[in-house]
């Protein structure tokens, strides 16, 4: 496989800046906040908390790709507006994810990280429309997806002259059902030793289940990833999306003290 962009022996480790002194690929950022935006009350909340916590990139799901047709399909552009405001108000970034090509240049006052996800990795329409940006991509592992087709799937994206991308393991599709995904928490060094892009893991989607997210994490910082995006709400169960696998406050706090915790120690040995 020839990375011809985005491959390690191309350039040294990729830093996304975010400005204000938000980096990704230095140390281990921890990106939390709801699947979903629901209302302004409620990203003002979860925001208020996270901001307290230390944590410097706001996730918000404004455009909802849902299995069903008649799930919550999220609030769109006044979503990201709410979304916006409230990092602006507590000095956070923002990721948010686009789905349609079309939606890229509106969403741009908006969104610090544009986030592709697990069903658009192969869209390759969106893929070369963000890839014509000066602005950091998220770039999901798709569900089914190997290792090889992820990367060129970055590949496409630094093709048209964007090379900001960081890397997200979220699960992939296996036999096994008693998580929602499989989390390939082995993706992560075999990344890190075939690219320069940053690595970051999502165990919220990658299994499903609340009780594992906090686990999870650990092993992420463990196996030096770059840092982890977990899904938080003040009520989870009342989450109008992905209620079963979003952590409340006092578990979210347990994950920071677990993830920060073990990869302090890890980069000790190192």
């Amino acid at each position: 496989m020839k990375l011809k962009y985005i491959g390690k022996e191309t350039r040294d480790k990729k830093i996304i800046d975010l400005g204000d002194g938000v980096k990704i690929g230095e140390g281990f950022t921890i990106v939390a906040g709801p699947c979903s935006v629901e209302s302004k009350m409620q990203i003002e909340k979860i925001a208020s908390f996270l901001s307290k916590k230390g944590i410097k990139i706001l996730r918000g799901g404004a455009f909802k790709p849902r299995t069903s047709p008649y799930s919550f399909q999220g609030l769109g552009f006044e979503g990201l507006k709410f979304l916006k405001e409230t990092a602006k108000k507590h000095k956070m970034k923002v990721i948010s994810e686009i789905l349609d090509p079309r939606d890229v240049e509106e969403s741009l006052d908006y969104i610090d990280i544009i986030q592709i996800g697990s069903r658009n990795m192969q869209n390759y329409a969106l893929l070369k429309e963000v890839g014509k940006l000066n602005k950091p991509i998220m770039l999901k592992r798709g569900m089914n997806a190997t290792i090889e087709e992820w990367l060129m799937a970055a590949e496409y994206i630094a093709l048209e002259g964007n090379d900001n991308i960081i890397l997200c393991e979220r699960g992939i599709r296996t036999f096994d059902n008693f998580t929602r995904n499989t989390l390939d928490i082995t993706a992560v060094p075999i990344l890190k030793s075939l690219t320069s892009l940053p690595v970051i893991v999502d165990p919220s989607h990658g299994t499903g289940v609340r009780s594992l997210v906090r686990p999870m994490s650990g092993a992420a910082a463990a196996v030096c990833a770059d840092g982890v995006m977990v899904e938080v709400h003040f009520n989870p169960d009342k989450a109008l999306s992905d209620s079963k696998q979003s952590i409340d406050f006092e578990e979210f706090e347990k994950l920071i003290d677990t993830t920060k915790g073990i990869y302090s120690c890890i980069q000790n040995v190192k």
